[in-house]
């Protein structure tokens, strides 16, 4: 079994326990789940977007410990200091030590960009959830879902009035959505065995129509990269591990966008 298999069987038994305690009722009377969401796809296109998703992540099954000091808070005010287009939160606690606290947290704070939940979503429930803690997209790995499910699972969060974004590695992940018009992240980082490649951006980057938003994941370690990458029409970039290993994520952040 390799780590995705392992991620995914660990989400379906923590899903299936969350089902048992919490209820569908008590997350749509949450306060969160009447705002509304902030668009993704606006913010990576404004005229002035420099397209960084700047992402707080404790830990990763390939890297271990990245940073276990830097609070959610402290990272949050950061990373909208540094003027960043978008926010990602990993909300995943067994393989990469977050909770949906720390989106609820970054939400009381980050009223004006839009909050990304990065997490391994493999039931509905998940998506109400979703809306329920304040975020304004979600992320479909295209990988551990089928393609009846990567439909049912965006018509819902769109239903929602939340985006998607629609994450792929190959071009079998590709052929399992309807891509017009959708934001598509092409994740350079082979999720069965967590190694980087770059080029996946930009071997997949032609396969992609002209009219998705195209966001790069994984392994973006340098504004030079990110030149590169805008090249072939990339408009989004999702950095994590890059900022959260430093003592200061949101400083790092900020000395990496003045750089563009």
């Amino acid at each position: 079994m390799n780590i995705l298999d392992k991620i995914i069987e660990q989400k379906r038994k923590e899903v299936a326990q969350l089902k048992t305690e919490i209820s569908l009722k008590s997350l749509i009377e949450s306060p969160a789940f009447k705002r509304e969401p902030i668009s993704l796809r606006a913010a990576l296109l404004h005229k002035n977007s420099n397209g960084i998703i700047a992402e707080y992540k404790r830990q990763s099954p390939s890297k271990g410990i990245i940073n276990s000091t830097a609070t959610v808070e402290d990272v949050t005010i950061g990373y909208l200091e540094a003027k960043v287009a978008a926010q990602s939160i990993l909300t995943d606690l067994h393989f990469f030590g977050g909770t949906i606290v720390d989106l609820m947290q970054a939400r009381t704070l980050n009223t004006m960009k839009p909050i990304l939940r990065k997490d391994f979503i493999v039931d509905p429930f998940q998506i109400i959830e979703s809306k329920a803690i304040g975020a304004d997209a979600i992320l479909l790995i295209a990988t551990c879902l089928t393609k009846k499910e990567l439909k049912n699972f965006g018509n819902l969060a769109n239903d929602l009035g939340m985006e998607v974004l629609y994450e792929v590695h190959n071009q079998e992940d590709l052929d399992k959505i309807d891509v017009d018009k959708q934001i598509i992240g092409i994740n350079n980082r082979n999720l069965k065995t967590f190694q980087v490649d770059i080029e996946h951006s930009i071997e997949l980057a032609s396969q992609i129509p002209d009219t998705c938003v195209k966001i790069s994941e994984s392994g973006i370690d340098s504004p030079e990269l990110i030149i590169g990458l805008r090249e072939y029409d990339f408009q989004g970039f999702l950095i994590g591990e890059n900022f959260m290993r430093t003592e200061n994520p949101g400083e790092a952040c900020k000395e990496f966008i003045k750089r563009l």
